[in-house]
């Protein structure tokens, strides 16, 4: 029998899973078959999912969010259960507007005068910039004080950062595979790689262990044959959802946690 009881999870899209039935919570956009469900059925454990789609690593340390249905979250750290056995982490994409911008990109392409296009240019930087050296430096530095408040308010617990499934590779193809620009592509191959490396600096800075879902993920890019995240939708119910992990994509990061918590 497991010694694990009582998982948490924090974190954004990534770890709530908008688009996979059933929903959990439709305000934080979050399925009740993201990973950490999956993971806690497995382990027979409670879960208490405090993942919110959209946030950014300062929304789960000090500030509220404000789902587009006008629902408040306020800092998930502040709802963390003191006696979690484990805590899952899987955030800062947000912080470098990584989904934001490939829902721009994409729906450039689609239909640029559309009022979901307008909307979804609304959210992000026009243009959104490239990474820098200083950005990824920021987002590891929000990662790493997720982990220091974790171990504040839950001190026994073991801390997994989850970095984010590859939804991108060079055998995805502009104009196929998604409806982005050649230079749209490769601007959002150069996001996902910051923030692969922005958590190789978090697990460094914090001594946090980190499942490397981007490289579990290596092969299940858009345009592989068995891709573990969605593709676009234009369909206005599934908006949210595109370029987030598929079911199969949530049941492989959970079977990853499994394997490395033993």
């Amino acid at each position: 029998m497991s010694d694990i009881r009582l998982i948490a999870a924090l974190g954004s899209s990534y770890a709530a899973g908008p688009g996979i039935p059933p929903v959990d919570d439709p305000a934080a956009m979050r399925s009740s078959r993201n990973y950490a469900h999956l993971l806690a059925d497995h382990l027979d454990a409670r879960l208490v999912d405090l993942s919110v789609s959209g946030a950014t690593t300062d929304n789960i340390l000090r500030t509220d969010q404000i789902s587009p249905t006008g629902a408040r979250f306020g800092p998930q750290i502040d709802r963390l259960p003191a006696d979690a056995d484990v805590v899952t982490v899987t955030a800062g994409g947000n912080d470098l507007q990584y989904i934001g911008f490939m829902l721009a990109a994409a729906w450039r392409q689609h239909a640029p005068a559309s009022q979901i296009a307008m909307l979804v240019a609304g959210m992000v930087s026009d243009p959104v910039p490239d990474p820098t050296n200083d950005d990824i430096e920021r987002t590891a530095d929000g990662l790493a004080e997720v982990v220091d408040a974790v171990r504040e308010r839950a001190p026994r617990a073991r801390i997994v950062l989850v970095d984010y499934l590859t939804a991108i590779t060079d055998r995805t193809v502009a104009g196929h595979d998604v409806p982005f620009s050649a230079a749209d592509l490769t601007k959002a191959q150069r996001i996902q790689a910051a923030l692969h490396d922005a958590h190789l600096l978090a697990r460094n800075r914090s001594g946090a262990k980190l499942l490397s879902a981007s490289s579990l993920s290596e092969a299940h890019a858009l345009g592989d044959p068995a891709p573990w995240v969605f593709g676009f939708f234009t369909d206005l119910n599934r908006v949210g959802a595109s370029f987030h992990p598929n079911a199969e994509g949530m049941a492989a990061v959970a079977e990853g946690l499994r394997e490395l918590l033993g």
